[in-house]
């Protein structure tokens, strides 16, 4: 019980810490309403005073290894490298509609260069492939609210023309669940919420296939951005896997949606692939979700059986 205990004061802990950025981020909450939060959980401080000593250090190491080449540059390169290796995705054009939270706006991307699909398009355009790109995602969105984004006019009309459609959803709301629950963190609420999250997913599958039956749909899976600080806290770990494992097992009840996982790709890495607010990914970090993207892409498209065609 005692360890129960512990374990759960350690998530608030955490939490606690995380919230602060968001509310900095995400809210637009004063800097002096900021401090009075800290101010008032010192053990907060010593946490977040041990997360800015570990980034620091990762940023020194980064900084004595780094490479000569831009890293937006190098990031093309090696993303050309798999469009290179896919050639029988990029035969003919194509119109991507990308929707969702932050992570499809490209927030956190140091580089500018607008995330995961920022990087996709860049190179598509670099590479002479005639594939476009609209981005509709928009940093804090929820699943109710990405719901109803789908009534405007601008995103159901792009959608009704899109070959594919991307989409990131789901973090947000398992910091609804944060937010309401952080002085007393336990796995109810997240389970709860996360049946309200399934329903509200299907009903986003369902109006995006009533407005364009003809197109797939690519949901992206969630990484675990707590992994380096506090990946021993197996409750988060949990939560994670329970979302996205129920993210997937929705996919799969619809014959043109598919699910694209990431959570591998930030486990342990030798790298630091998250911005500095320790949430969102880097330039490296989205550079990573674009292959994974890609290679998913191009899979499908050989089991559509799509004809192998040279790129002029």
């Amino acid at each position: 019980m005692k360890k129960k205990k512990i374990l759960i004061s350690m998530i608030s802990l955490i939490v606690v810490c995380f919230l602060l950025s968001v509310f900095v981020l995400e809210l637009n909450k004063t800097k002096n309403e900021s401090v009075r939060v800290v101010s008032n959980i010192s053990d907060a401080q010593i946490v977040v005073q041990s997360v800015d000593t570990a980034v620091e250090q990762e940023e020194q190491i980064a900084e004595e290894t780094k490479i000569d080449k831009p890293v937006a540059e190098a990031i093309k390169e090696r993303v050309r490298e798999v469009i290179e290796g896919a050639l029988d995705f990029f035969i003919k054009d194509k119109k991507i509609v990308s929707i969702g939270d932050s992570l499809t706006q490209g927030v956190g991307d140091e580089t500018d260069s607008g995330g995961y699909v920022g990087i996709l398009n860049h190179t598509f355009e670099d590479n002479h492939v005639n594939i476009t790109i609209e981005n509709f995602g928009k940093r804090g969105n929820r699943s109710d609210q990405l719901l109803k984004r789908l009534e405007q006019e601008e995103i159901a009309s792009a959608i009704s023309e899109a070959d594919i459609v991307m989409i990131t959803i789901g973090a947000n709301d398992i910091m609804k669940v944060v937010r309401s629950n952080y002085t007393n963190l336990n796995m109810e609420p997240f389970q709860k919420e996360r049946i309200q999250y399934l329903e509200r997913l299907t009903a986003i599958f369902n109006k995006i296939n009533d407005l364009n039956p003809d197109t797939q749909i690519y949901l992206i899976g969630f990484y675990n951005p707590f992994e380096r600080y506090f990946g021993d806290i197996e409750q988060l770990e949990l939560i994670l896997d329970n979302w996205n494992n129920a993210g997937k097992a929705v996919t799969e009840e619809f014959d043109n949606i598919y699910y694209i996982p990431t959570k591998d790709l930030f486990s342990n890495s030798a790298i630091d692939l998250l911005a500095d607010d320790n949430f969102h990914p880097n330039t490296d970090g989205y550079k990573r979700i674009a292959e994974r993207v890609l290679e998913y892409l191009n899979e499908f498209s050989v089991e559509n059986e799509l004809p192998i065609e040279d790129i002029e």
